[in-house]
C-alpha cells in the first residue's frame, strides 16, 4: 500500500511537517509494511515557507528584527529562491501566533511591510506576498504605510495603527509608496473571500482573529472606507485575504492574487505523489465551509478526486460535509474528548488518527472486496 500524508499545518498547535510525521507514525503502528510519503503542506498562511524552502535546495532564509501586530518587535524571516524572488510569509511578521492575545481592532501588519523592504533593499526583482494568519483586518494598511504609502484622517493626520481606525480615513497618499520590483508582485492567498459583506474579510475571519459582533462591524465600515478612498474591485476573489490585505496590494501595487493552495502543491509535488497513490491523507485544525474555498484540505481533496484516489482528513474539528467520494474523517476532537485536549497534545491524537485509519481501512475502501 503506498499513502501520501500530505496536511496544512494545525494552526497554533503543530506545524505541517510534524503533523504529518505523526499521522504516519500512527499509520505504520497498524500496518507496518505500507509506504508512506510525507508532503507537508501550506496556503500561503503559517508554514509556507517552510514548504517553499523543502521544495527548493537553493533557497537562501533571511532573518530581520521587525514590527508585529502589536506594540512588540519580532524576530522574523523571510526566503529568497532562484532568480531574486523573495517570499514574504505575511503570517511570520504580522501573525495571531505572534500576539499574546487577539487584539482584533488595534493588529496591524506593519511588520510585513519591513519585512517586504528589507527584501527590496536586497535587491529582490520579484516579490511573492503569502497571505493566511494574519491577526489583522487593516487592509494591508499597516504594510503599505510601511512601505511609504499616507493614510489619513479628515485632518491630515496620519491614521493610528489597526483596522479599527480605517472608519476615519479620510484620504490615501501614494506618492511616496516604493515602486514594485520589476518582477512583479504576486499574493497567494489561502481563501477567494472578497473584502466585503456576509462572506467577506471582517465578517468571516473576524471573529476567528476574537471580534466580537460590534468590533466586526466596526472593521467592515473601516474596510468599506479604504474601499471608498482607494477605488480597484473590492469583489474580487481573494480581495479579503488577510484581513483585506489582498485587496490592499492590488490596488495600491499593482500584485495579482493567485490561490496559494494550489501553487504550493504543484511544487511540493502532488500530482505526481498522486499518480502513484492507493490513499491520501490531508489534515487541519478546523475543516468548514472554508476549507474548499482555497486551503489546503481542499485542494488536495479535490486533486484526490481528480486522480481517482480516495482520500480522508484529519482535523482537530469537522464544522461541514466532506466532498463527495471522500472515504472519511476523523476528529481530533471527538478523539481526545474534547477540542482542548487535542490542541494540548496534538501530536499524540494525530498518532491516534493515523492508527484508526490504518486499522478502518482493511474494511473500507483498502479491502480486497472494495479494490474489485
Amino acid at each position: 500500500m503506498r499513502i501520501v500524508v500530505a496536511p496544512d499545518s494545525f494552526k497554533g498547535s503543530i506545524d505541517a511537517a510534524a503533523a504529518a510525521a505523526a499521522i504516519a507514525e500512527g499509520w505504520h503502528a497498524a500496518r507496518g509494511g505500507d509506504e508512506l510519503t510525507c508532503i507537508p503542506l501550506a496556503d500561503g498562511g503559517e508554514g509556507t515557507l517552510d514548504v517553499l524552502a523543502a521544495a527548493e535546495p537553493a533557497a537562501r532564509w533571511h532573518t530581520a528584527r521587525v514590527s508585529g501586530p502589536g506594540e512588540r518587535a519580532v524576530s522574523s524571516s523571510w526566503l529568497e529562491l532562484p532568480g531574486r524572488t523573495a517570499v514574504v510569509e505575511i503570517a511570520r511578521a504580522s501573525g495571531l501566533p505572534l500576539l499574546s492575545r487577539p487584539d482584533p481592532l488595534h493588529a496591524h501588519t506593519a511588520g510585513t511591510g519591513e519585512l517586504i523592504g528589507r527584501a527590496l533593499d536586497a535587491g529582490a526583482a520579484r516579490i511573492v506576498l503569502t497571505l493566511g494568519g494574519v491577526a489583522s483586518t487593516d487592509g494591508g494598511t499597516g504594510a503599505l504605510t510601511a512601505l511609504g504609502a499616507r493614510f489619513t484622517d479628515a485632518s491630515g493626520s496620519p491614521l493610528a495603527a489597526g483596522g479599527g481606525a480605517l472608519a476615519e480615513l479620510a484620504s490615501a497618499d501614494l506618492s511616496g509608496l516604493r515602486p514594485p520590483p520589476p518582477g512583479g508582485v504576486t499574493c497567494l492567498s489561502d481563501v477567494t473571500a472578497p473584502l466585503l459583506g456576509p462572506h467577506g474579510a471582517a465578517a468571516v475571519f473576524g471573529p476567528q482573529k476574537g471580534a466580537g459582533p460590534g468590533q466586526v462591524a466596526a472593521l467592515e465600515a473601516g474596510l468599506a472606507r479604504l474601499a471608498r478612498v482607494l477605488g480597484g474591485d473590492p469583489a474580487a476573489p481573494g480581495a479579503g485575504a488577510a484581513g483585506g490585505t489582498g485587496y490592499g496590494f492590488v490596488t495600491a501595487w499593482g500584485a495579482v492574487i493567485r490561490p496559494g493552495a494550489a501553487e504550493l502543491c504543484r511544487i511540493a509535488g502532488l500530482g505526481a505523489a498522486l499518480a502513484r497513490a492507493d490513499l491520501v491523507i490531508t489534515g487541519e485544525g478546523r475543516y468548514d465551509l472554508t476549507s474548499t474555498a482555497g486551503k489546503v484540505t481542499g485542494a488536495v481533496l479535490a486533486a484526490a478526486a481528480a486522480a481517482r484516489v480516495p482520500a480522508a482528513l484529519v482535523a482537530g474539528s469537522i464544522a461541514a460535509e466532506l466532498p463527495a467520494g471522500s472515504w472519511r474523517g476523523v476528529s481530533l476532537g471527538e478523539l481526545a474528548g474534547d477540542v482542548a485536549a487535542a490542541r494540548a497534545a496534538p501530536a499524540r491524537w494525530l498518532r491516534a488518527a493515523g492508527q484508526l485509519l490504518a486499522t478502518d481501512w482493511g474494511s473500507g475502501p483498502g479491502s480486497a472486496a472494495a479494490r474489485t
